[in-house]
């Protein structure tokens, strides 16, 4: 470690960084997040209506989601165990938010079966770097006392990003068409770039960012552990394995909102798909900042909870009420879902994997996981509504995601210690952070 980046303990995670620096930092972090939010995920649900105007079946396109969810669940342990290792973390983000341009404009250009599948793997791979590269970021910015507050700013950030460009997608889409879209991505692309430009490498400890704490009174930190305690880790094996059934039904259900309309062709698709994703931003913003505001009072346990009932609810309502209105409830549902694990699960592997060296390559093994359900959802999805109806698939895709209640709740005495508040240990640097 550089002598201009000592070690960061939980007592003074900011106090070894200037403050003006760091706030600045902490700022263009927070850019990045409202950003790279339309980036990261590629076109989301606008790609099943691009592709049901060009005479795609429901099928077809869960299948081709599903290779490129296949790819970066492959990638994503590997790609987390680079965040641990690597000090080019910004230089992951940068590489990964312009090859996710050029893999969209080339779904524009080339709307066939082999180059969607080929640009959905590019997607799949970027999108699965990107993820534990910016939990490293944040971890190594603001230290773990600190995480639980930042991982809110970040959610906040990244979801009024979502919701404002869902908005200009769905006007220019309406005036100008889906491929206004396209062009969208690339600008919010360059401006990403922007802001990752400014936050400051010194403002990084890269091993606050893997994990690692002091292992004397010197303050030099620990070896990073062997990737096997991964396997070894029982609150790391439940956690991955909850996450996996319950994006197993949560994957697909939005993605299919904006087919049916689409293949009904009652409502402009465009518009409805950026509707949809609206309403679910504007209540994830304040679903994240109360969710970080939890986290540090109660814990990490009951707030998960919370997230995994919200899911059979939402799929009941959406199979059982057909009217286009029925999207309020449903979306604010994945709101309060998406909003409160987009805190909760990233807080959850850093306090699990604390010490170890490993946690974002743990964050990259929970996500691998995850994606094996989000991987299958599209396709188990898109079968049942091409087969038996749009309804029948949206009561499916609820129904999946009980058994991840279950188990939540099975092993709630075993997550629950691991998961608890972290006390006032954060106040410091809480401070810092809201200065910026």
């Amino acid at each position: 470690m550089s002598p201009s980046m000592p070690h960061r303990s939980d007592q003074n995670d900011l106090g070894a960084a200037d403050t003006s620096t760091r706030s600045t930092s902490v700022k263009a972090l927070s850019a990045l997040n409202f950003l790279l939010a339309d980036v990261r995920d590629g076109l989301g649900p606008f790609l099943g209506v691009f592709l049901i105007g060009k005479g795609w079946d429901a099928a077809t396109i869960g299948y081709v989601t599903t290779i490129g969810g296949i790819a970066g669940m492959l990638a994503t342990t590997p790609l987390g165990a680079l965040a641990d290792a690597t000090k080019a973390k910004r230089a992951i983000v940068a590489v990964c938010a312009i090859l996710t341009i050029i893999a969209s404009l080339a779904i524009l250009i080339f709307p066939t079966v082999p180059v969607v599948a080929a640009s959905q793997i590019a997607t799949g791979v970027a999108g699965a770097a990107i993820a534990p590269a910016i939990a490293a970021l944040t971890l190594g910015i603001v230290g773990q006392s600190g995480l639980a507050h930042q991982l809110g700013r970040n959610e906040a950030w990244n979801h009024a990003g979502n919701g404002i460009a869902a908005v200009l997608a769905g006007v220019f889409g309406y005036f100008y068409g889906l491929p206004a879209v396209f062009v969208l991505m690339t600008v919010l692309a360059v401006f990403s770039l922007i802001a990752l430009a400014r936050i400051s490498p010194k403002d990084v400890d890269h091993d606050t960012a893997r994990g690692l704490e002091p292992r004397n009174a010197g303050g030099e930190p620990g070896a990073p552990e062997g990737f096997r305690t991964l396997l070894k880790n029982p609150r790391l094996l439940v956690l991955a394995g909850t996450l996996m059934m319950f994006h197993l039904g949560n994957a697909a259900l939005l993605p299919l909102l904006g087919q049916n309309v689409a293949a009904k062709g009652s409502v402009d698709p465009a518009a409805y798909t950026a509707a949809t994703i609206v309403i679910a931003q504007l209540t994830m913003i304040p679903l994240a900042l109360v969710a970080s505001k939890i986290a540090e009072s109660r814990g990490y346990y009951w707030l998960f909870l919370a997230a995994l009932i919200a899911l059979p609810i939402r799929g009941l309502i959406a199979g059982t009420w057909h009217s286009l209105y029925a999207v309020l409830p449903v979306q604010m549902l994945d709101g309060v879902g998406a909003g409160l694990l987009g805190v909760a699960v990233p807080g959850m592997v850093a306090l699990i994997m604390r010490g170890t060296g490993r946690v974002n390559v743990g964050l990259g093994a929970v996500t691998t996981l995850q994606g094996v359900g989000a991987s299958l959802s599209p396709a188990l999805g898109g079968w049942i509504a091409t087969a038996y109806g749009f309804p029948v698939a949206f009561l499916s895709l609820g129904a999946i995601a009980v058994p991840a209640v279950l188990l939540w709740l099975a092993f709630g005495a075993l997550m629950r210690p691991a998961l608890a508040a972290q006390g006032n240990k954060g106040h410091a640097t809480r401070e810092a952070a809201e200065t910026a």
